[in-house]
C-alpha cells in the first residue's frame, strides 16, 4: 500500500485541479485563436472570433482563409498533439520506460510501409497521378494505405502479445518489427525513381495542412474512441506502474489490459500517422512535461492533462512551423523535435531521475 501511495498520493486538491485544468484549457483556446490569426496574412483576433461565430468578417477573403485553410489545420494540430501525447503516456506506462513513445510498437513504421507501397509502386500512374492529381481522393489513398499498414502491424503485435507476457520482450519485438519495415522501405526506395522518392520523403516530413474537414470528422471519432479506452484503463495503468505482480494483486487482468492499451495506442498513433504523416517526439516529451508540472502519476489526472498539454505543444509548434508573416511552412516533425528535445532535457535536469517514476 505504501508503494501505491507513492505513485498516487500527490494528487492536487480539487480546487487546485480545477485551476490547473482551467489554465490548460485557456492555453488551448488562446493558442487556437493565435494559430488562426497568424500566417502569411495576419488577421485580427477579434475578426477571427466574428468568423467563428458565423458573422461576416470585414474582408470576405479572411472568412475563406480561416474556414477553409486555417481552421482545419488548427483542429488537426489539437487532435494530433493530444492523440500522440496520450499514446506516448500509454506506452511509457505499459513498458515502464521513459523513452517509450507511440512508435515503439512499430505502428508508425507499419503506416510508413503502407504509404511506401503506394507512393513507390512501379510506374508513375499510382504515385504521381492518383496521389498528386486526384487532390482529396489522393489524400484518402494515402490515409487508407497508412491505416492498412499500421493495422497489419497491430494484428501482428496483438498475436505476439497473447504468447509473450513480458513487456520488455514485447518492446524489443516491436522495435525489431519497426526495423524490418524501415529496411523494406529503404530497399524499395533504392529501386524507385527519384520523383517517387521525393514524394515519399515529403510525406515523411509530416504535415497538418492536408487534412480536410471530412477527414477531421473521422479523426475526431477515432481519437475519441482511443482516448475513451485510455481513460477507462486508468486503474489498470496505475497498477501497471507498480509492476505486473502488484497489478494482479489489485485484481487487474494484466493480459487483457495490455491488449486494450495496444489497441488504444494503435488507434491514436495510427490515425494521426495516416492523415498527417509521421510526427516525432511529441509522444515522448509531453507525458514527461505533464508529470513534472502536475506532480502525480495518477492516470485519472494524467490522461486529461496530457490531452490538453499535447494540444498546447502542437499548436505552438504549428505556429512556429508556419513562420508568421511569410509564405514558408516548415516540416512539422522537424519543429516538434526542435521544441520537444529541450523540453525533455529540462525535465530530466529538474527531476534528475526519470526512471523513478516507472519503478
Amino acid at each position: 500500500m505504501q508503494e501505491i501511495r507513492k505513485h498516487t498520493e500527490s494528487i492536487p486538491q480539487s480546487t487546485t485541479n480545477r485551476w490547473y485544468f482551467a489554465g490548460l484549457s485557456g492555453g488551448v483556446v488562446l493558442l487556437f485563436l493565435v494559430n488562426l490569426a497568424l500566417g502569411s496574412v495576419d488577421i485580427p483576433v477579434d475578426e477571427i472570433i466574428v468568423i467563428l461565430l458565423g458573422e461576416g468578417a470585414t474582408h470576405e477573403s479572411w472568412t475563406k482563409i480561416v474556414l477553409n485553410i486555417r481552421l482545419p489545420r488548427a483542429l488537426t494540430a489539437i487532435f494530433a498533439g493530444s492523440a500522440l501525447s496520450i499514446g506516448g503516456l500509454l506506452m511509457q506506462t505499459l513498458f515502464r520506460n521513459p523513452l517509450a513513445g507511440p512508435s515503439v510498437l512499430g505502428i508508425t513504421a507499419g503506416a510508413s510501409l503502407g504509404v511506401a507501397i503506394v507512393m513507390l509502386a512501379t510506374g508513375t500512374i499510382t504515385s504521381i497521378f492518383a496521389i498528386q492529381q486526384l487532390s482529396s481522393v489522393g489524400s484518402w489513398i494515402i490515409a487508407a494505405a497508412a491505416s492498412v499498414g499500421s493495422f497489419a502491424v497491430l494484428l501482428l503485435i496483438l498475436a505476439i502479445s497473447v504468447r509473450i507476457r513480458d513487456n520488455v520482450t514485447l518492446l524489443i519485438i516491436g522495435l525489431m518489427i519497426a526495423n524490418i519495415t524501415i529496411a523494406l522501405v529503404s530497399i524499395w526506395q533504392y529501386f524507385s525513381e527519384p520523383e517517387q522518392i521525393q514524394d515519399y520523403l515529403i510525406w515523411t516530413f509530416g504535415s497538418l495542412g492536408g487534412v480536410t474537414m471530412s477527414q477531421i470528422s473521422i479523426l475526431f471519432v477515432i481519437i475519441t474512441i482511443g482516448t475513451g479506452i485510455a481513460f477507462l484503463l486508468s486503474k489498470s495503468l496505475n497498477g501497471l506502474l507498480l509492476g505486473e505482480n502488484y497489478a494482479r494483486s489489485m485484481g487487474i487482468a494484466v493480459q487483457q489490459s495490455r491488449i486494450w492499451i495496444i489497441i488504444s495506442t494503435s488507434l491514436l498513433a495510427g490515425s494521426i500517422t495516416a492523415f498527417c504523416g509521421p510526427i516525432g517526439f511529441v509522444g515522448i516529451a509531453v507525458p514527461h512535461l505533464t508529470r513534472s508540472l502536475l506532480g502525480t502519476n495518477d492516470h485519472r489526472m494524467l490522461i486529461p492533462s496530457t490531452f490538453l498539454m499535447g494540444a498546447i505543444l502542437m499548436l505552438a509548434c504549428d505556429i512556429i512551423a508556419q513562420v508568421p508573416g511569410s509564405s514558408t511552412t516548415l516540416p512539422i516533425s522537424a519543429v516538434t523535435s526542435l521544441v520537444g528535445s529541450p523540453v525533455v532535457v529540462w525535465v530530466i535536469v529538474q527531476r534528475k531521475n526519470l526512471q523513478a517514476s516507472f519503478s
